[in-house]
């Protein structure tokens, strides 16, 4: 007998399988636990930065541009084969990637802890890239796919305070390990977290795919791997020769920006691209992917040297630089699963801006920290920009994932994941390059005026806040005015390069208040979700 169809007004039956749907928080706590490792990774290297650059045996001797390298290696990769991860995920199962992508993690994990060279962290770095670069688009699209869209941005929410949480954890435990091990631990610690997600994947994770997914598109990924390798590299070397005219600097910059144009031109005419040029056309996707790039340039830029403001200029030991931007992370896990209220009431594009907005200005009062600025102004700092971040990244997130059909999940989450990734690694590049140039401005002039110090050794001090504190210690009593100068030169270079994160702050408010819907516009109707599972059941 035929079924007569609802009647108007009743509720939609689930498109979530009910056995699926009953343990659908559970699953998204798993699914929190692969994204701590990944984030709580980058927030204890940010800890670990110092030590990292001290010589031998405490650390490395990493310099300035090693350090920026061990950050830009790991996002490099990652943004790089996000395209594919995504595809993959979509077309093999999305299970299968997370799997695999935690296992290269915590194998690159394990051999970062015992690398012996800058090199060496440097390369091992790249290979925890290639592993995230399969877990984060895989974590976000399936929640997308056990989680009914009038609970996504409660989801995406959670999911984003997770961050917060990593954030809060990943320096205390970073400053706790440096104190008691060798830095490598900061690496090690994710082998147990590993092994234990990915028990608990096999558990409790279910499978989903793309009934009809696309094929792999090679030429596209190389393209943008190689253009943003070229493109980075060649803004890292115009800190490092303070001449960004350069010859050897133009060259790969100028490179990298054309064949990212020709990966651009590649994606229009493929007929199984990497990313659809398509997507940009709609107003909410194109803005809320502008305002994750614009935010995390300017997060990370700040990320890197409010560490060697707290530990090299303030003095603070690695745990206690890891407890002073709690704060920050505690903003971001009060306020993320929360986010989604004040959406509901003043809509997206307010919400978004005024974050920006509150970005900008905290951005703007780390341009005025002294080296006797109080700790309570500096937590409220935090705070501030914690609360900012929290009503951005949920807001831009849900509007990227439910611009696309449920079934494209791996392919958003990538496009999501990958404009993050990049943002912050041009961050990193150039506010990075800026702070070192500012800086090795500010205290050349000191270094020339030291008595019996060869050039080389000059120059090599000029790299960094540590390189200079580590020539200011060999030279014993008389090193003590160069430790007063290097100081005075690395907060002139902090706070030009926090003005700067302020500027693209305020870039990316105008961004989201002129492009951002207020209200999300409905998603595409996508494939019936429970044949994609059927799909996943039966490969």
């Amino acid at each position: 007998m035929a079924t007569s169809p609802p009647p108007p007004g009743a509720p939609a039956a689930p498109r979530i399988p009910d056995h699926i749907h009953r343990r659908r928080w559970a699953i998204l706590s798993v699914l929190m636990l692969s994204l701590l490792i990944v984030v709580l990774d980058n927030s204890i290297l940010n800890v670990a930065m110092k030590t990292i650059a001290t010589p031998a045996p405490a650390g490395l001797g990493a310099t300035q541009s090693e350090l920026e390298w061990a950050i830009n290696a790991y996002t490099l990769v990652f943004a790089g084969l996000l395209f594919t991860s995504g595809l993959l995920g979509d077309r093999i199962g999305r299970k299968k990637v997370l799997l695999f992508g935690l296992a290269v993690f915590g194998a690159g994990s394990a051999l970062a802890a015992a690398a012996v060279s800058p090199a060496e962290l440097i390369a091992f770095r790249a290979l925890m890239g290639l592993g995230g670069a399969f877990v984060m688009p895989a974590t976000l699209a399936i929640l997308m796919n056990v989680f009914e869209r009038e609970e996504q941005p409660r989801a995406i929410g959670v999911w984003a305070g997770g961050v917060g949480l990593a954030i809060a954890i990943g320096p205390i435990a970073g400053g706790l390990l440096l104190d008691h091990f060798w830095w490598g631990s900061v690496f090690l610690i994710n082998v147990p977290i590993v092994l234990f997600a990915l028990v608990a994947m096999i558990l409790l994770v279910p499978e989903s795919r793309d009934p009809a997914p696309g094929r792999l598109d090679p030429v596209g990924v190389l393209l943008s791997v190689v253009g943003l390798v070229l493109l980075v590299f060649g803004i890292i070397k115009g800190g490092q020769l303070d001449d960004f005219a350069a010859p050897e600097v133009l060259a790969p910059a100028l490179g990298g920006l054309a064949v990212l144009a020709v990966f651009v031109v590649h994606q229009k005419r493929s007929d199984h691209p990497s990313i659809d040029i398509g997507y940009f056309r709609k107003p909410a996707f194109s803005a809320a992917v502008a305002a994750i790039a614009l935010v995390f340039f300017a997060l990370m830029g700040v990320t890197f040297f409010i560490v060697f403001y707290v530990q090299s200029v303030r003095g603070y030991s690695p745990l206690q630089s890891g407890l002073l931007i709690l704060p920050l992370a505690a903003a971001q896990l009060i306020f993320a699963p929360r986010a989604r209220l004040v959406v509901d009431r003043f809509g997206a594009r307010a919400v978004c801006t005024s974050g920006m907005l509150v970005v900008a200005v905290t951005m703007a009062g780390m341009g005025m920290l002294r080296t006797g600025t109080p700790l309570w102004a500096l937590e409220l700092l935090f705070f501030l920009q914690g609360t900012g971040m929290a009503h951005i990244m949920p807001p831009v997130t849900v509007a990227i994932m439910q611009s696309l059909p449920r079934e494209k999940a791996g392919s958003a989450s990538a496009l999501n994941n990958t404009f993050r990734q990049v943002g912050g690694t041009l961050g990193v590049a150039v506010l990075g390059s800026l702070l070192s140039t500012t800086y090795r401005d500010g205290i050349q002039g000191t270094l020339d005026a030291l008595p019996g110090v060869p050039g080389p050794a000059r120059a090599a001090a000029g790299e960094s806040i540590e390189a200079t504190l580590g020539l200011a210690a060999r030279m014993g009593p008389a090193g003590r005015p160069l430790i007063d100068s290097a100081r005075d030169a690395f907060l002139h270079a902090m706070h030009v390069t926090a003005l700067g994160s302020a500027a693209v702050s305020v870039l990316g408010a105008v961004v989201v208040a002129a492009f951002l819907p207020g209200k999300m516009a409905p998603a595409p109707r996508a494939a019936e979700p429970r044949d994609e599972w059927k799909a996943g059941a039966a490969r």
